[in-house]
């Protein structure tokens, strides 16, 4: 009645140290989709397939633990322990940081001076259009007070030489 031993698969010894992943994992390429799925195993299943260790997890939180894990990493010929940067090696990179963020804020200046001159040419715009409304409703003002005192005085003109008025007869 005993149960037989569990065979357990030797893995290689590891080579290398932990490396930086150079592909993205892509976790959440179907986030919001709905998918039919067929009750199948291996890399059709639903959920997230590890080619390496033949593998499928449900969700993306334990995909990434196994991932991240001692065995995915033996079977990568990798350990789970960091190489030590050198003093040299970090100056390098702070070097390198400092370039990059030094090209982003000039861009940055660049885009900002060029915005700036656009948003004076459109305020520059909009007060020359300002203007011109203004002008226009004063004209028309004034043209509604000649027409006004023109038909105050040919009414004015009218009664003093006895006629009711120049129209037509029309109301």
């Amino acid at each position: 009645g005993k149960k037989p031993k569990r065979h357990r698969e030797e893995l290689p010894k590891a080579t290398e140290l932990l490396k930086q992943r150079e592909a993205p994992l892509e976790l959440d390429k179907n986030q919001g989709k709905s998918i039919v799925v067929q009750s199948t195993r291996g890399p059709g299943a639903p959920g997230f397939y590890c080619e390496v260790c033949n593998r499928t997890s449900k969700d993306s939180a334990a995909y990434l633990n196994h991932i991240n894990g001692r065995q995915h990493l033996r079977r990568l010929g990798q350990t789970t322990t960091v190489a030590r940067s050198t003093i040299e090696q970090v100056r390098a990179r702070i070097a390198f940081l400092r370039e990059k963020t030094k090209e982003a804020s000039k861009a940055k200046s660049f885009d900002f001076d060029q915005r700036l001159r656009d948003i004076r040419e459109k305020e520059q715009v909009a007060r020359t259009e300002e203007k011109e409304k203004k002008k226009a409703e004063k004209e028309a003002q004034r043209m509604d007070i000649v027409l006004a005192t023109a038909t105050e005085e040919g009414e004015s003109m009218a009664q003093m030489m006895g006629f009711a008025g120049f129209g037509s007869s029309k109301k």
